[in-house]
């Protein structure tokens, strides 16, 4: 099969291996370690050697990935136990009412025992995964998943997460075909590309007015107040719509009682 200008890259490679990338992204909302074996797969391509260099820049997420320093594991019976309103007793609480495990993202092993920056830079961003969920106010569902894994790729150009981006908003354009206000169901409504697109877009907003994200030590913030933290970061929570998982009641009852 021959392509008139694709011939240079369109090899049999090249295509094997693109299909298997996007296979990985789709799978994603599937098995969240689809996505991790995705990112790992692209450790060495040159969106990852971009990334690299960007987060080299910040002085705190240098010493951070010079460091290797590791995240969690995290206790969350002793973070429910925090006053209301701070990072960690939200954090613990709203994962935990639905029934998530605030622990679950790869271990160092997944990742060659953080060899190489980028596998340390993996095992950050997957680590600090739904930190970024409550701090963003992005929901912890399909909903709002496009938009919390688009601030990383506007903050540092993270090429497992941005191929996700790129994947889910073809495939969503591709079976698009009815307008966005004709559909009632938000479950729907979330698989149109206007929908996905708009969620990458405040992603990325989100990303260009907060300060950066990677090096904060979050497990030194549990105790503080949310409110305060987001101001603290620039970040202008989103807090209504299907997006957000200020919306879901079973989350807001929990952290209210």
């Amino acid at each position: 099969m021959g392509f008139r200008y694709l011939d240079s890259i369109a090899t049999q490679a090249n295509l094997k291996e693109f299909l298997e990338l996007t296979d990985l992204a789709v799978g994603g909302g599937a098995d969240a370690g689809n996505v991790f074996l995705l990112s790992h797969r692209l450790r060495s391509s040159s969106p990852m050697k971009l990334c690299t260099t960007l987060l080299n820049r910040n002085p705190a997420a240098a010493e951070l990935i010079k460091q290797r320093r590791l995240c969690g594991p995290y206790d969350a019976d002793a973070l429910r136990k925090l006053p209301r309103g701070t990072l960690g007793h939200t954090y613990a609480t709203a994962l935990g009412c639905l029934g998530y495990d605030i622990n679950f993202f790869p271990e160092p092993t997944f990742y060659n025992n953080l060899e190489t920056d980028a596998d340390y830079i993996n095992y950050r961003v997957f680590a600090t995964h739904d930190i970024h969920h409550i701090i963003s106010g992005f929901s912890l569902d399909g909903r709002g998943e496009i938009g919390v894994v688009s601030i990383s790729v506007g903050q540092f150009n993270h090429p497992g997460l941005g191929f996700l981006d790129l994947v889910i908003l073809l495939l969503t354009w591709l079976k698009s075909d009815v307008p966005l206000d004709q559909i009632e169901a938000v479950e729907h409504q979330a698989r149109t590309a206007r929908y996905t697109l708009g969620m990458i877009l405040r992603g990325l907003e989100m990303a260009e007015q907060a300060q950066p994200l990677f090096p904060v030590l979050w497990e030194d913030r549990m105790g503080q107040d949310l409110e305060e933290l987001r101001r603290e970061l620039g970040i202008v929570a989103v807090k209504e719509g299907p997006m957000s998982w200020y919306s879901n009641p079973t989350i807001t009852a929990a952290l209210a009682a």
